[in-house]
């Protein structure tokens, strides 16, 4: 299921069609994968950047909750490897 941004969930198809006919005519035929092209890398940077931002908030949290609980760090961590 589809999930629409609040501002588009009063739009049926009838809107959503004039819309596209509308932006069709503005820019013409020969502009639409150049806007569609830049359209989808804006989105994918984006997406990018928010989950960039949610890892890292993500792992401050982690570390801050190690910090209360006094354990070391994920790297300074002690690893059992039994070298001889």
């Amino acid at each position: 299921m589809m999930h629409f941004p609040a501002f588009l969930t009063g739009l049926g198809w009838p809107e959503i069609l004039l819309i596209l006919a509308l932006v069709l005519v503005l820019f013409g035929p020969k502009r639409l994968p150049e806007i569609a092209e830049a359209m989808g890398k804006s989105i994918r940077k984006f997406k990018s950047a928010t989950n960039d931002a949610t890892r890292d908030v993500k792992r401050e949290l982690d570390d801050a909750g190690r910090e209360l609980r006094n354990d070391p760090p994920e790297d300074d961590k002690p690893t059992d490897n039994k070298e001889a």
